[in-house]
């Protein structure tokens, strides 16, 4: 079995997840006993060294699998397969390779993120060419997105499986990332617990704590918004508390009527951060996730080479 292909891993994790629940551990043994591999293969690093071939190839496959609607998460990293999935084993009884996934109904919808979605046209006209017609750059490109929309649904999927108090923690870590406070010992506070009004956090933005805001943070699944209500309580909490400034944060996003309440405008400045926004702040100061790999792409410098010019 050659590694570096993980077609051959689909049906047989398929087939697996239809007849026990799986994890991706779960799924990485069992593959290496499936293709009989040996110690030193099963020990087999990527280039990055970051993970094992047959933990990241069984990753992967585990991941277009659920883009396909063929297995779902049906428990903090536990899947099983779908009615679709059960379809699927039914009509490739031999081999389910990415070709035959891509030819399910919203296939690329799967990969992109309502953020995604809104881009300009360019970037998903590059990820949806076929390698075939597509360039070197625009083939990177594709792969990066890729990557990029499995990270940020992982990353998702993580924040939701931890307790209510460890989101409110990571909260506050993003925003002192961003700037705010300084540093945690000095500039922020957890407030979560018993009798906090529904606060969850206060961040200090000078030393003496003479300006404030405060932080509601809700753990809430995809389907689940914020409404008005719950907007309307947190104004009130901050008036109570004497605080002019308020972050609210969610895994989910904002019903419409919440957003309309906070651009009515008031003394209480709101801001509002969704899921979607909040996976980009962690990205962007490296709050739970690492750098694995760079690579560097040059080009010729034309002024070089134009010396007489």
């Amino acid at each position: 079995m050659k590694m570096s292909n993980f077609d051959k891993l689909l049906r047989p994790i398929l087939d697996l997840a239809n007849r026990e629940d799986v994890t991706r551990r779960s799924a990485t043994e069992a593959m290496a006993r499936e293709f009989k591999l040996s110690p030193s293969e099963i020990e087999q690093r990527i280039p990055s060294g970051s993970a094992t071939f047959i933990n990241n190839r069984s990753g992967w496959a585990m991941t277009f699998l659920t883009k396909a609607g063929l297995i779902s998460k049906i428990a903090p990293k536990t899947y099983r397969t779908t009615d679709r999935g059960r379809e699927f084993l039914a009509k490739y009884p031999n081999e389910i390779t990415v070709a035959d996934l891509e030819t399910i109904p919203g296939w690329e919808e799967a990969w992109t993120t309502k953020k995604k979605r809104r881009q300009a046209a360019d970037i998903g006209e590059s990820v949806s060419l076929p390698d075939s017609k597509a360039t070197p750059h625009e083939k990177i490109a594709k792969e990066v997105f890729a990557l990029d929309a499995e990270l940020r649904e992982r990353l998702l999927t993580a924040i939701v499986d931890q307790s209510p108090a460890f989101f409110e923690r990571l909260v506050l870590d993003v925003l002192i990332a961003m700037g705010y406070g300084g540093s945690r010992e000095d500039a922020a506070e957890h407030l979560g617990r018993a009798g906090d009004e529904g606060i969850d956090g206060r961040i200090n933005q000078d030393s003496l704590g003479l300006d404030q805001i405060l932080v509601q943070a809700k753990r809430y699944r995809p389907d689940r918004p914020v409404d008005r209500k719950e907007i309307q309580a947190f104004i009130g909490s901050l008036a109570g508390q004497g605080v002019a400034k308020g972050i609210f944060i969610t895994t989910s996003g904002f019903a419409g009527s919440a957003h309309e309440f906070v651009l009515r405008g008031s003394a209480t400045k709101i801001i509002l951060v969704d899921g979607e926004k909040l996976i980009d702040l962690m990205l962007r100061h490296n709050i739970g996730v690492r750098v694995v790999e760079r690579y560097d792409i040059k080009e010729i410098d034309q002024n070089y080479f134009n010396e007489g010019e």
